[in-house]
Parts: C-alpha cells; structure tokens; sequence
C-alpha cells in the first residue's frame, strides 16, 4: 500500500503483525501500577473497543502485558510501518487543505528528530502525548483525509470522537487534553485515568499539533538568558566566560546549551539520562559532552580564564554540580532548572545519589521510597542554590514547578511572608513585564512546502517587516523589536530548523498581524507555499498559571483560569483553522489551564480577513486582562491599542493610593 493509501485505511483490515520495538530509542519511562484488578479489565476493555471482536481474544492478551510492563496501552502492534514525518501538505490524501495542513503538524510532532518518546505518541516533557495510543492517530488521520472544509473533526484527550457538520468558517479541529472535574487533578488521576485509557497530558504544544522541536523554546530562553544577564551586568559587561547553570536536556530543556550560546555565555547543563545528552550533542545543541566532574571543574576553569561562549552538557545529576561548584569557589552567575517538574515522581526529576537506572526502577517498584529521595534531593539542591545565592548568584524559577515541588518537600525557597518564594520566576522578572505585558509573544510559522527556501523566504518577510515597524515603535518596546530583528536575521546560522521548516519570533499583534499578511501576499502570488500559524501556548492571553505565565498578576486572579477559556472561545470564531484547550503543560496537571491554535494561509482574501481578527483577539485578549490586573506595561499597551483601534472598548482600572488603605483593617 503506498503511504496514501494507509493513511485513508485507517486501522488496518486485516490484523497487522506484533511490532518490533527498535534499538535505541529513548522510551518512555514505565508508569506507576496504579489500577486495581476490575480497572485492568476496564483499560482492557477499553482499548479493544477500537477493534472488530475478532481480534479481541488475542489483543486482549496482549494489551493486558503493555499494561503490566508499561502501566499503559499504547498498541505498539498498530504503529504504522511508513516513516514519521512532516511531509510537504501536497503529499497527504485530503478534501481540505486545513486538513492536510494538521497531518503536516501530527507528523512532525512525532518525527522521532523531533519527539522525545516516539513509540509511546510523547513529544515532550515526559509525558506531553499528542495520542494516547496509535489507534487514535490512525483514526485521526483517516478523518482528515476525509474531512470536508464543512466539517469540524472533535478530539477528546486524542480519541477522534467523530466528524460532525460545521461551516467554513468553523475550526477544522477542536481539539481538548485532560479537561477533568478540578477535584480529580490531582498527579495521582492522571496516572489513573491515562492508565484507563480516557485522559491524557498534551503539554502546551505536543497534543495541540504545534510543536517545532526545540527552536520554540530556544528563543524565549535566549530572551530569558540574555535579559538575565542584563539584569547583573553593567552595561560595558558581556556574558562571555560568564556561567549559566541548569539542567535538563529534554524535548524543551534540551534548548538551554543553544539559548546559551546565542546569548553568549558559559551554559553547564546537567542531564541524567545519557541517550538525551548524546542526542542533544548529535544535533548540535550543545557543543561538548563531559561525564566526569574533575574534568568539568577544569574545562569550566579554562572557559571562565579565555571568556569563552560555550555550552556544555554534563552527564550526571545537577545538584552535584551546584555543590562542588560551591567547595571550589567557582561563581555561577545566573542559575536555573528546567527539569520536568511537573511530573516528580514519574522520572521528571531525578534524585541526586541514586542511579539513572535504579531511579527508574524505584518509579515502577517502590513509588513511595522514590517520592523520598526525590524531596530530599530537592531540599539539597535548594539549600545548595542558597549558598550561592549569598555569593551573587541570580537564580530564577523556570516555570517547571521547581520551587514549588522544593516548598512541597519541605525545602528552604520560601520568602520572609511564608507566601512567596524567595526567588522570582522568569516571568515574573523578565518575560511578564517586559514581553507579555506588552503583547509580545511566541509567534511561529511552518513552511507546508518543507522547502528550506520557503521558510528563507518567510524570514526575509519578518524580518523587513519588524524593520519598517521598529522606525515608529515607542521606547517602551524598542528592546524588544531589536532583540527580534537580531533572532529572525541570524535564525538561520543558528541552524534552528528539527523536523519542519518551521520558525519562531516574538512579536506583539501588530507584528504577527502585519508578518501573517505579508506571507499570506507571498502565496497568493507563488513565492512560497501555503503556511501554517501558530504559537506556543506560553503566551500573552492562551495560558492561565500562577506559577509561570500569569505569575506577574498581582490582583488575586492568577488563580482563575478565565482568559485562557476566553482565548480559545474567541479564536475559534474568529478564524482558527484549530483551536485547543489543556488541563496541564509545563507546570503540570491541576497547576495550568492553556490554549493554542494552528491557522493556515493558502494566499484566499479570506485567509486575511480570518488572519486580521483572530490574531488581534489573541494578543488583546491577555493584554486587556493583564491590564485589569493593574500591570504598568499591559495600562500602557492597552492604550495604545485602544487609539489605533476605535471598535476596541477595554474596561481599565482605576488605580487607588496605597495610603488610603493602608489602616482600613
């Protein structure tokens, strides 16, 4: 059968033989045993509903063992034989281009370049799947090769719940991961309920079809590192021969050496897991590998004595490293972590003094003595990050739940109030005021050709247009502008690109509007082919999270999760060629609400109209809020937006002196 042809089958007609699991692969860590007896049977039973009875008695005995050896049913039998990758949209079998737009995205979601475990459907941070199983992607992707552009195809936690009538105007896709109760968000039912086989963890941008590899989150790191830096240096210093300690070589940590680098400073990343940092280092995301600390203590010592810029992966537990650093007297300027937090007790964080391998046996045989050494190690990493905290080091939380899991174990991160953390988040400090109150964002675009000359194109476009925007540009955002024109022109020696021909930049609505129009110009004429919008979910207005996107909101609401409902609502009618919605993402489950969308450009008048008001609402929708919330950058921006735009009516606060409350209680 050619690659068509399965697509448009769907689950096979006859059953396919068991599947070889390849060498080599990075899999998934083993999930805890976590189901009584009865609720074995009802995963079983469960899974088999995909299939005719005829093949139940001898599935039935197979998904009952997944079960057993990987506490999930992932069908590994049905994963398709052809190659797992983001081929040009013209390739793919559709009655809509939209639709053959979102297999374009599926794909290169679980391109094993771009995937972290892509046997288990996992694209990310541990646990962010894209489906639960490979029934679900088959499915879904013999729906899209079926779909009309008068259709809306409706995804529950990756189950394909069917194709149902809609119209043009409707989103191709809606598409909903781990939307539970509130009361049952607990870590614990997720583990419960994704072992069931009816809920699942789509991160921010893996289960939303979104994710570009690394690149997306180079950028905002190399953002977040350079504004670090600036934060501590004077303006005649460089970061260069100046450390930058993290860890976490991941889907998303694995960006940290490159943003280093690009910022131009000494990045030491720790990575407990050998095959991540090795294929970190194939790819060139990190430029030496080192698994013995005396020698890194002497290549960091020559890189500080030469102001190197390098970037080096440590393979070993980060913790070891703060506290040797500490004993050598070695200062770590800048410091973080970008473990997967969000997942502490199923290999998102590893306790120091206890083996990689014997780590993972501990997850799978003895959870609660896991749990154990995990909170201990972060009660030494905390109180080492201390030590160095009283030299000078600046640390900041990366939003991977880091010190929140550090306050749960009992460690010492919290402030004077007992309320706060005595160390501020990223966004907090760096991207809240100085980006997402404003309106600037993650912005991205995939080339559907996969020409490489296509996404040249397209960054020639972006950058000329924040060129003509930066010669009217107020001072507020400047910096910003600058730092953006400075990405997008060397984007392409920085060699991005993993998987699609995809890029990122941040811009503010008016940027990605007048960037989206301009592409949407080049199509229609035939400079390049149809392409793809989208942005991370770590964003302006799509995600609702106290401890990392919203952590900059100071009236009380960080807590509540109404702008990201409100964001993907108002861009569903508004021209999203998809929309979603996640319980979870990067802090984890029962921590975050956050919304995405894709939108394609094929060059149509009505790809600009569509283009114009959705992408405005998507930006100002988090910018009007932030601005309620009394944040000084979101009065200004709204202002402004207000002056350009006379349909746009946004309630502003009325701000009350401090003294005036200050002996009402």
């Amino acid at each position: 059968m050619t690659f068509q042809e399965q697509i448009e089958q769907g689950i096979p007609s006859t059953l396919p033989p068991k599947h070889t699991y390849p060498k080599g692969i990075n899999r998934a860590p083993r999930r805890k045993d976590i189901l009584s007896k009865e609720e074995k049977q009802l995963a079983v039973r469960n899974a088999l509903r995909y299939f005719p009875e005829a093949w139940h008695k001898e599935l039935a005995i197979e998904f009952a063992e997944e079960l057993k050896n990987y506490g999930r049913i992932y069908m590994y039998r049905f994963k398709p034989e052809y190659a797992m990758y983001a081929r040009a949209i013209s390739e793919y079998p559709a009655k809509s281009m939209q639709a053959a737009a979102i297999m374009v995205m599926i794909q290169n979601n679980l391109d094993p370049a771009v995937a972290q475990h892509p046997e288990e459907l996992i694209t990310y941070g541990g646990n962010g799947a894209v489906f639960q199983n490979w029934a679900q992607y088959l499915l879904t992707m013999q729906y899209l090769s079926q779909m009309t552009d008068e259709q809306t195809l409706h995804m529950y936690s990756g189950h394909p719940m069917g194709l149902f009538p809609s119209s043009k105007n409707a989103p191709r896709v809606v598409v909903t991961n781990g939307m539970v109760i509130p009361n049952y968000s607990k870590p614990d039912d997720w583990e419960k309920f994704n072992a069931l086989g009816v809920s699942q963890y789509g991160q921010m941008t893996a289960g939303s079809f979104m994710y570009i590899g690394p690149q997306g989150i180079v950028h905002g790191t190399t953002i977040t590192v350079m504004n670090a830096f600036r934060n501590i240096l004077s303006k005649t210093e460089t970061p260069a021969g100046k450390i930058f300690l993290t860890a976490g070589l991941g889907g998303m940590s694995g960006a940290q050496p490159k943003a280093g680098n690009i910022a131009g400073c000494i990045t030491i990343c720790a990575e407990v897991n050998p095959k991540a940092a090795i294929k970190r280092h194939e790819q060139g995301w990190v430029d030496i590998l080192i698994d013995d600390m005396d020698e890194l203590i002497v290549r960091v010592r020559q890189a500080q004595e030469n102001n190197e810029v390098v970037s080096i992966a440590f393979i070993g537990n980060v913790v070891d490293i703060w506290e040797r650093f500490d004993q050598e007297n070695i200062f770590i300027h800048v410091g973080s972590d970008q473990t997967s937090l969000h997942i502490p007790w199923t290999g998102g964080y590893y306790p120091v003094g206890v083996s990689y391998d014997e780590s993972n046996r501990l997850i799978r045989e003895e959870p609660k003595v896991f749990k154990e050494k995990v909170q201990a190690s972060l009660r030494r990493h905390a109180a080492s990050i201390n030590n160095h905290a009283k030299k000078g080091t600046y640390f900041f939380d990366y939003g991977n739940a880091f010190l929140l899991e550090a306050s749960r174990a009992g460690a010492d991160v919290m402030d004077l109030n007992d309320i706060d953390f005595k160390y501020p988040s990223y966004v907090q400090d760096i991207l809240g005021p100085m980006c997402f109150d404003y309106g600037f964002g993650p912005f991205r675009w995939v080339c559907t050709s996969g020409k490489a000359d296509d996404l040249d194109i397209t960054d020639q476009i972006a950058m000329k247009v924040l060129q003509d925007i930066m010669l009217h540009a107020p001072d507020e955002i400047k910096q910003q502008m600058l730092d953006n024109i400075t990405w997008i022109k060397d984007a392409k020696k920085n060699k991005m690109v993993v998987g699609s021909q995809a890029r990122i930049l941040y811009a503010d609505a008016e940027g990605r509007a007048k960037i989206a129009k301009a592409f949407n110009d080049a199509i229609a004429t035939g400079k390049i082919g149809p392409v793809v919008l989208g942005r991370d979910h770590h964003d302006v207005s799509g995600t609702d999270s106290p401890y990392r996107e919203t952590s900059n909101i100071y009236d009380g609401s960080k807590f509540t999760a109404d702008m990201a409902i409100h964001n993907v609502i108002g861009d569903s009618f508004r021209g999203a060629t998809w929309v979603s919605i996640h319980n979870g993402g990067g802090v984890g489950w029962g921590e975050v609400i956050n919304g995405g969308f894709g939108m394609l450009l094929d060059g149509s008048p009505e790809a600009e109209v569509r283009l114009k008001n959705m992408l405005f609402y998507d930006v100002n929708n988090g910018i009007a809020r932030r601005s309620w919330a009394r944040n000084d950058e979101a009065l200004f921006a709204i202002k402004r937006e207000m002056e350009r735009t006379p349909n746009l009516q946004v309630t502003i606060p009325n701000l009350v002196e401090d003294e005036l409350l200050n002996h009402l209680f």
